[in-house]
């Protein structure tokens, strides 16, 4: 298959500079055993089409008997994915849900109206040494989905559509790019994949979608002659026909984007919604800690401790 449906992809120096709408340069945040670089949301810049929240944890090498364990926490207003290149997680929510995550996996959880879940290394990790790299999002959701149910989706490797063509392999994550759809229930338009390129190698950015932009990973690329490295977010502007390039290393990229929604969203905390109110309500169900009898309740097998509201 080609993976690049256009006639004419272009090469890197056929745009400028001044494509790149918005550079973002996550800052570190060392967690105590692993680093997280956040890259969304930004002092400039809050979204790239649905996505809200965007950051990468790791790499970093565990000890045995160590892992991480985040207990279970609220949501609302937003879809949450965990995408990983090293390591598990096993998911817990109070959709039911009882799910591990595994590299190259999805689990796609739609907190609509209110759930909570947990993230923990699985007890088998931890029986030795361990690792952990991967990249968590959320996408907020549309006015019309805010308070939907909640639900949960987990789609394996193996049902993730891959493109593969002269040293380039992308895997769609969610919604649909370069003629593929992605399994996921979407609710708004988004693309989100996973992309390695050999040294050189290029890759068009699909040119059918609002808002769109590249998280470099691992390695470097190019646009328009200049060179950007790992750990930086690059947002181009709507409509230009962009073309990266690998460097001399390759690179590993999370493309993402789409539609943009109807208004900024405001964000607390774990949650995200259109209005305050919104947001206020749900800290004070939190905060009550009557589970299953509002919005929130706790995972079924995972109800002995939470993350309590912050102060």
């Amino acid at each position: 298959m080609s993976w690049n449906p256009a006639i004419e992809p272009g090469c890197p120096d056929a745009v400028g500079v001044d494509a790149i709408e918005t550079l973002i340069v996550p800052r570190a945040r060392d967690l105590g055993g692993f680093e997280v670089r956040r890259a969304l949301p930004a002092p400039n810049r809050q979204m790239v089409g649905p996505f809200i929240f965007f950051d990468q944890a790791g790499p970093a090498e565990l000890l045995t008997g160590q892992g991480v364990d985040v207990r279970p926490h609220p949501h609302i207003g937003l879809g949450t994915v965990t995408y990983l290149y090293r390591g598990d997680f096993h998911h817990r929510d109070s959709t039911g849900a009882d799910q591990m995550i595994r590299p190259g996996a999805l689990n796609w959880m739609v907190a609509g109206r209110g759930v909570s879940h947990s993230e923990r290394t699985s007890a088998a990790a931890r029986t030795g040494p361990n690792s952990l790299f991967g990249i968590q999002t959320w996408l907020a959701l549309p006015d019309s989905h805010e308070d939907m149910a909640p639900m949960f989706e987990h789609h394996g490797k193996e049902a993730l559509p891959v493109i593969e063509d002269r040293g380039v392999s992308v895997r769609l994550i969610l919604g649909d790019a370069y003629g593929q759809k992605a399994p996921a229930t979407m609710f708004s338009e988004t693309f989100y994949a996973d992309v390695t390129l050999e040294a050189g190698c290029r890759l068009p950015m699909p040119d059918d979608h609002e808002d769109r932009g590249i998280y470099i990973v691992e390695g470097s690329i190019s646009v328009a002659g200049q060179e950007y490295e790992a750990s930086q977010m690059m947002v181009f502007r709507p409509g230009d026909r962009i073309t990266v390039a690998a460097g001399g290393q390759g690179a590993r990229l999370m493309i993402l984007g789409g539609a943009t929604l109807s208004g900024p969203r405001y964000i607390w905390w774990n949650f995200v919604a259109s209005s305050k109110d919104r947001i206020e309500e749900a800290k004070a169900e939190w905060r009550a800690k009557d589970w299953g009898k509002g919005r929130f309740d706790l995972p079924i097998d995972d109800r002995d401790e939470h993350i309590p509201l912050p102060d």
